[in-house]
């Protein structure tokens, strides 16, 4: 046992010593592996690898003029009684903003079908659909799968000053957002910063001179 044991040290040896007396040859080898490796991160099958982050899907609603704990109330508490226990969840996280949004992100197990999640999600937001406020239901809601984890971040800015931060800001609304969302593969793309707004003052004197009601 030992014998065939130290023959086999004595070939690694040998080989290894082709290497280290001849260095141009062993980094000459090196570099062709790592262009093969390069070469081939591209056809390399992806599909076997286990899915490691749980699909999750995101919903999302508007209730204009209510605050936070208006939204608790009236879309936070009907919604998620009927998504609650809802097959393969996990866990979910919801938000209910003083600026009339909510938003909830229903995390599913590893193993899930991302789509069916989707449609027993869109399948229990019908149920609850019908205990919201006329408001929120006009408005309609936004569901989206999407992955919990960042792609990346840029920002804007105006180099010669002739634009604002809020310009800038309406101007990723308007042009950037929706670009974006159209790559596939993109869950969701948001931006931090607000809209430009129009606030209109109306003369209630003239407007019941004219019969138009406020």
């Amino acid at each position: 046992m030992k014998l065939k044991l130290r023959e086999s040290i004595d070939k690694i040896k040998t080989f290894s010593r082709v290497f280290v007396e001849r260095p141009r040859f062993a980094m000459v080898i090196a570099i062709v592996l790592s262009l093969a490796g390069v070469r081939a991160i591209k056809n390399l099958p992806i599909s076997q690898y286990p899915q490691l982050t749980p699909p999750q899907i995101s919903v999302g609603y508007s209730y204009p003029g209510a605050n936070g704990q208006e939204i608790l109330k009236t879309i936070a508490t009907p919604i998620e009684d009927e998504i609650n226990g809802v097959d393969d969840m996990l866990y979910m996280s919801s938000d209910s903003s003083n600026d009339g949004n909510y938003s909830l992100d229903v995390s599913f197990d590893v193993d899930s079908n991302s789509d069916m999640d989707l449609v027993k999600v869109q399948n229990r937001l019908q149920q609850a659909e019908a205990k919201l406020p006329a408001e929120t239901k006009a408005l309609g809601g936004r569901v989206r799968l999407e992955s919990p984890d960042f792609l990346g971040f840029f920002a804007l800015s105006s180099p010669d000053g002739s634009m604002s931060c809020l310009e800038l800001s309406d101007y990723a609304y308007g042009k950037i957002q929706p670009v974006l969302l159209r790559v596939p593969g993109v869950g969701d793309a948001t931006i931090y910063g607000p809209k430009l707004s129009v606030r209109v003052w109306l003369d209630p004197n003239r407007l019941a001179a004219l019969g138009i009601n406020s």
